[in-house]
């Protein structure tokens, strides 16, 4: 009993200086997965913590349950619009952008440590992936807002990529344990398509029979999210069993439940929240304990060398050669180029070879482990200021408060939420009928110095008001820039006009020279015609003195725009 305490008393210490520790670090733009790995390092054998703990096969197993969890939570926050936008070019990274990656990093890796080729392509699959949890927290976890096109096509392919690695790292371990004989390149490629349709096909229909038994049971709050899990989890085993990849399948079917008609979804995307950040600091700690940091000094400066060729050659080369049958814009590029974060699924890959009993096998997981501290230290500490430098990362845009879901049936997916009217926004002043509000939101109710106010149309909106707000949850989403004062330099502009505005009307008003062609177009047609890849919210086109900047699309197809006046003007 003593002993059993003291192990309660240990863990919990542990993990409450991890989040202690990271909220400090967050502060200072320090990577949240990295401080959880340090800190699992120093509880370690070589730390302050002398917990000695070797353990692969549990740190496997408690690794994979990981991932279940959060790849589950990325989907869920998955949107489809997002998903359609960026499908093709994530999933060309997502197979043949491993591939690459695997083919360069391998191949310099087997020169510098001095090993056969064959171990040398081990060392670049077990790399070679994107991490969904290492991305997942450090473009969404930190509140960092980028262009939804390339946000997107960085989640989907580090959500979609494990089966590539999978198979890559499982093929090339079969091939090494065989020591010569025929490997059967055509079982190993078939291996590859069984795993990609089948967690495709689960995943579907996975997702699909959550929503159905969800809409059926109807489960709430706590329950709902418990369910959810639970069935995941189930999906992942089955799926796994029967020879498909059980992370894609999770992926995928989160992706289905987020985006169908599911009562009390966002209580469910909070309680998930709470879930996947548990899941990446239980994941963390538990592979930094793993890992003795004295044993990763004699492999670090080959290390070293590998990660540069991965960061500044293999990733780069991946990423430009996968995007070249799509329009998309070289700052993309350049940032999808850095941003091929390393995390925890390297590090579990690199058990493979370990349990398989394969020579070099240690040194394998350590040439690992080092590549992921590096990608953490070095991609994950520059992703906003880089962002920031090639014009990707957007303004953070006021949010509304006090969301909560509004039960009206199965089918309804309305929310209610609060917001403070704000000295010089929009809505100071402001008749409560000519309030200008996303589509399907209404003023519901009008609070006063603690007083409820009729919200009629003729109520004028005073600073210090509180408006209670219903509508659906993605336009309750952009409710919030009525209530609040713009800034000296608004990103999206001064004034907003709608898609179906002719460029007509718009050159009549600013004194702008346009071609008849142009003047004959709906800005929203404009828009489809100047630019050859799908347009999303922060798109910056110019327009003689003028900039329109996209407040919202769908689809592709703007639905506004906001002005502003070029910066020389």
């Amino acid at each position: 009993m003593d002993t059993l305490n003291s192990l309660i008393l240990a863990g919990s210490l542990v993990f409450l200086a991890s989040l202690v520790v990271s909220s400090i670090a967050s502060r200072f733009g320090a990577p949240l997965l990295l401080v959880f790995l340090a800190l699992g390092m120093l509880a370690g054998e070589d730390g302050p913590g002398k917990i000695v703990f070797s353990n692969y096969q549990l740190s496997y197993v408690v690794g994979t349950i990981a991932l279940v969890v959060i790849l589950f939570d990325g989907g869920l926050r998955t949107r489809q619009d997002s998903f359609r936008i960026s499908l093709k070019p994530a999933g060309v990274l997502a197979t043949l952008g491993v591939l690459i990656t695997t083919g360069v990093t391998g191949l310099f890796a087997a020169w510098v440590l001095n090993l056969s080729w064959l171990e040398g392509l081990l060392i670049g699959a077990i790399v070679g992936s994107t991490d969904a949890a290492a991305v997942f927290a450090l473009l969404s976890g930190r509140g960092l807002e980028i262009n939804r096109r390339v946000g997107s096509a960085l989640e989907i392919e580090s959500g979609s990529n494990d089966p590539m690695a999978v198979f890559l790292t499982s093929a090339l371990i079969g091939v090494l344990g065989q020591q010569g004989q025929d490997a059967g390149v055509a079982a190993m490629l078939w291996l590859f398509v069984k795993q990609m349709g089948l967690g495709a096909l689960a995943g579907w229909a996975g997702g699909k029979a959550m929503v159905w038994l969800f809409q059926r049971l109807g489960p709430r709050g706590a329950m709902l999210a418990l369910f959810s899990l639970g069935t995941a989890g189930a999906l992942f085993s089955l799926t796994t069993a029967a020879g498909g990849s059980g992370f894609l399948a999770i992926y995928l079917a989160g992706i289905v439940v987020g985006n169908a008609r599911v009562a009390d979804l966002p209580n469910l995307l909070n309680i998930h929240d709470g879930y996947a950040w548990l899941a990446q600091v239980t994941m963390f700690l538990v592979l930094g304990l793993l890992v003795t940091p004295s044993n990763l000094l004699p492999v670090a400066p080959y290390a070293l060398a590998i990660s540069i060729v991965l960061m500044l050659v293999a990733r780069p080369l991946a990423v430009w050669l996968c995007m070249l049958p799509f329009p998309v814009p070289k700052a993309e590029k350049l940032f999808m180029s850095w941003v091929g974060l390393r995390g925890a699924v390297p590090v579990i890959l690199a058990i493979f070879p370990l349990m398989a009993g394969l020579p070099n096998s240690q040194l394998f997981f350590n040439v690992a482990f080092f590549v992921v501290m590096m990608s953490l230290l070095f991609q994950g500490w520059t992703i906003a200021p880089l962002a920031e430098r090639l014009k990707l990362k957007l303004p953070a845009r006021p949010d509304v408060e006090h969301r909560v879901p509004v039960v009206s049936g199965q089918e309804a997916r309305y929310e209610a939420a609060s917001c403070q009217v704000r000295a010089d926004s929009p809505a100071e002043g402001q008749l409560a009928g000519e309030l200008a509000l996303p589509s399907g939101v209404r003023l519901a109710a009008l609070y006063r110095d603690e007083q409820a106010l009729e919200p009629t149309a003729s109520q004028t909106l005073r600073a210090g008001d509180w408006a209670c707000l219903i509508g659906p949850g993605p336009a309750l989403e952009t409710a919030g820039e009525a209530f609040h004062p713009p800034g000296e330099d608004p990103y999206y502009g001064y004034f907003t006009v709608s898609g179906l505005a002719r460029l007509a009307d718009l050159a009549d008003s600013y004194g702008l020279n346009l071609s008849d062609r142009d003047r004959a177009d709906s800005i929203a047609d404009y828009c489809k015609r100047a630019c050859g890849y799908p347009l999303v919210a922060g798109d910056v086109l110019r327009l003689d003195r003028l900039e329109m900047v996209i407040r919202a699309a769908a689809d592709g197809q703007v639905k506004s725009v906001g002005l502003r006046y070029l910066k020389s003007q």
